[in-house]
């Protein structure tokens, strides 16, 4: 294992330390918890946003704490869920007085662990609800969509959610239109290398140096089936057919895509990427409002990439293109 780290236990402190010292203007700890990460200029009169979820996977979730974002993100181990105590920490510090909407990724700890934090601070009075993002494909058929995981579509939830909040809308109507990015959501994704996690020091699966996986999960969970690689165009290709299978999308819809690297896939792979994804959305008539390539929602080192779909009505392009101010997201 070479990793640029002090103490293996140490890591989720340090990491969240240094995010906060480097952007202080952004982020804040909790004062009533350390693993809790706030705005530093906490927000008045308008629904809280909060997430949570497992470390490892910067920028997700702590990354995109800030105003017309997350009010607040609860932070676990690597690849763990975060305690219950934490979740609701992060509640009472990103409600702002009219309720709190959480956005979650679909992983069993998690769902489990916010639904009894809801329920602490709904004694509390705390009025909450919960968005459950279920973007990726390869984790369960599109009848099963519920169950399906949630990846890097939890970005798109976040600026919907965020954006809708900052713009004075009720809890309700808060929880509508991320509910519906939610259902226009899709993802899929392929794993070149493995990572390693800091306490663990072995990678957490094997592929043979010609070999790939279509779908694998952010935490190494089994993906639709391994391949040879192959050129990334001939990549793209199947990729989008297993998106276009999936979803439907039509002559003069409107989307926005996410090239996304799983940590180590450097910029220039992910702009061929992103011009192949281009040229299929333009072939077909659907227009791509806006692109974002880069490092969204990562998997430590591990290498690889997914594509991200995001079906835009007039509602939810407003909330997407709307101002926000968050270091890992440019508008």
């Amino acid at each position: 294992m070479k990793k640029i780290i002090n103490e293996p236990e140490n890591f989720v402190e340090e990491s969240i330390e240094g995010l906060v010292k480097s952007h202080p203007n952004i982020y804040a700890f909790a004062k009533d918890n350390k693993r809790v990460i706030s705005r530093s200029n906490k927000a008045t009169n308008k629904v809280g946003i909060v997430s949570g979820g497992g470390s490892g996977h910067l920028p997700v979730f702590t990354g995109y704490v800030g105003k017309g974002m997350l009010d607040a993100c609860a932070v676990g181990s690597v690849f763990a869920s975060p305690s219950v105590d934490q979740i609701a920490s992060a509640i009472r510090n990103g409600n702002n007085g009219s309720g709190v909407l959480c956005v979650l990724g679909n992983y069993g700890g998690d769902v489990m662990n916010f639904e009894m934090a809801c329920e602490i601070v709904k004694s509390e009075g705390i009025e909450t609800k919960m968005i459950i993002v279920s973007d990726d494909i390869a984790s369960a058929s599109n009848e099963d969509k519920l169950k399906r995981r949630g990846i890097a579509g939890l970005i798109f939830a976040f600026k919907i959610a965020g954006a809708s909040s900052e713009n004075g809308a009720t809890l309700e109507e808060v929880y509508d239109l991320t509910l519906k990015a939610n259902n226009n959501l899709r993802t899929i994704g392929v794993a070149v290398s493995s990572c390693i996690l800091p306490e663990v020091g072995k990678p957490t699966f094997e592929l043979e140096n010609d070999e790939i996986e279509i779908g694998m999960g952010i935490h190494g969970e089994p993906g639709i089936k391994r391949e040879k690689l192959r050129k990334a165009d001939l990549l793209v290709d199947d990729l989008c057919k297993i998106i276009f299978e999936d979803f439907e999308l039509s002559n003069s819809d409107k989307v926005s895509i996410m090239i996304n690297s799983l940590g180590a896939t450097p910029l220039e792979e992910l702009y061929i990427v992103s011009k192949r994804v281009n040229e299929i959305f333009s072939k077909k008539d659907i227009e791509i409002v806006k692109s974002y390539v880069g490092r969204y929602a990562t998997s430590l080192e591990m290498a690889g990439m997914s594509i991200s779909v995001l079906k835009l009505d007039d509602d939810l392009k407003k909330a997407l293109l709307d101002h926000s101010e968050c270091p890992f997201w440019i508008n």
